[in-house]
């Protein structure tokens, strides 16, 4: 079991966003999201500024484990980030 912390900046209706929280879920791995589409104004425009400084394509899912910056949803490399 991992227990470094894992946060997703996604979208709500963005199909490897879904599948990156439903492998995390099935994995009981505890994780913080934010659906960036579903922000307004400053708020979004800040964590747009964060995401682009871990992703300069600001692309989605961009999932942090510890200290590991993973884009897109790829099972492999979030398990091995995690440990699993």
């Amino acid at each position: 079991m991992s227990d470094k912390p894992v946060k997703i900046y996604s979208l709500s209706t963005c199909s490897h966003c879904k599948s990156t929280k439903k492998f995390l879920s099935e994995c009981t791995i505890q994780y913080e999201f934010v659906d960036v589409d579903l922000l307004e104004g400053d708020e979004r425009k800040a964590i747009l500024e964060d995401i682009k400084k871990l992703n300069p394509k600001c692309s989605f899912p961009t999932i942090i484990i510890g200290e590991s910056v993973i884009v897109g949803y790829k099972e492999d490399k979030i398990k091995e980030a995690l440990g699993l």
